[in-house]
């Protein structure tokens, strides 16, 4: 699996409008020398930087996935699904559309820190606001598809606010937002790179020190109980972190969807096994293989085409979620 990821890693670098050949990108990432100047502006300012969020994104997206479907048992819950997603969204569309021009997506760039953290923020409270609503409602019910389905609506009554503030507000502004929620992975360099790191960073750590606590509320609410464990407060860490984990790469890159779905089932798969401290490096990795792989074919390697990232990972996510729903019962059971 690690050299799949040095294979995906190299071949999404290379890959673009402009064709780097691999040996030259090698060169570029470990040695000072290459034989064009264009190649090592494009792979270290360009390619380098979009490569390094999809591993961030690949990483945060399926272990907050995984932190989902064990917190709720359910085996199709994500944080595109179950509304944590748009949750992130409506905060990202409270900052852009209330404030106005002044947080337009340029203009946050050109803050950096300060318009970074702002987006931040602003995602983090609103992916955390729909998820505590959606674990105090699955509190009260026993049936994992009605809390499935209950959590879906909550995302769609989210998306419909967005939609009558986006009618009320000016067209600029409603244009940098349809460009945000399409996905990219491309429009991150620089600070907001290492802003995007260090916050996903943070919510890794709060999920892999918080293994024991998703291990024990896997097997159910008594177990945990009867382990010690204040299911109260182990939830609300989960939530913390996966809010941070979500809300972070959201702000930066927009809702990205079925990664978080499909790639913790694969986990599941690949190493057979149950344990949150082997999954959650599980997940990273192949997570981090998944997002490469998705910035590839979005790449139309050889064409000026690049298309959003979202579409890409509807393409692969999807056939993983049918499998899910229709492959063997140990794939669905929780």
């Amino acid at each position: 699996m690690l050299s799949l990821l040095v294979i995906a890693f190299l071949l999404d670098v290379a890959f673009g409008s402009v064709h780097i050949p691999v040996k030259e990108v090698i060169r570029v990432l470990f040695t000072p020398y290459a034989s064009n100047e264009s190649w090592i502006y494009i792979i270290e300012k360009i390619r380098l930087p979009k490569a390094l969020t999809a591993i961030i994104v690949g990483c945060g997206l399926s272990v907050s996935g995984l932190q989902m479907q064990t917190i709720f048992r359910n085996p199709l819950a994500g944080p595109s699904v179950l509304g944590i997603t748009a949750g992130a969204s409506l905060g990202v569309a409270l900052v852009m559309f209330s404030v106005g021009s002044l947080t337009s997506l340029y203009t946050i760039r050109e803050l950096g820190l300060s318009g970074s953290w702002l987006i931040i923020i602003a995602s983090s409270l609103g992916a955390a606001l729909i998820m505590l609503v959606i674990v105090s409602i699955s509190s009260s019910l026993k049936d994992n598809v009605i809390v499935l389905i209950v959590g879906v609506m909550i995302g769609n009554i989210t998306l419909s606010l967005i939609s009558i503030w986006q009618y009320f507000s000016s067209p600029e502004l409603i244009k940098d937002y349809l460009i945000w929620t399409f996905g990219s992975l491309g429009g991150v360099t620089g600070n907001q790179l290492l802003i995007l790191a260090i916050v996903v960073s943070l919510g890794l750590v709060i999920s892999f020190l918080s293994s024991k606590m998703l291990d024990a509320l896997l097997l159910g609410d008594n177990y945990a109980r009867s382990m010690g464990l204040t299911v109260k407060r182990a939830r609300l860490v989960i939530v913390l972190s996966t809010s941070i984990l979500a809300g972070g790469i959201t702000a930066f890159c927009g809702p990205i969807a079925f990664i978080g779905i499909a790639v913790p089932h694969l986990a599941r798969a690949l190493f057979n096994t149950s344990n949150h401290r082997v999954l959650i490096p599980a997940c990273c990795l192949i997570g981090t293989v998944l997002m490469l792989t998705c910035d590839i074919v979005a790449q139309l390697p050889g064409s000026q085409t690049v298309l959003p990232i979202n579409v890409i990972t509807a393409l692969i996510g999807s056939p993983v979620v049918i499998w899910i729903i229709a492959g063997p019962r140990k794939l669905r059971g929780f």
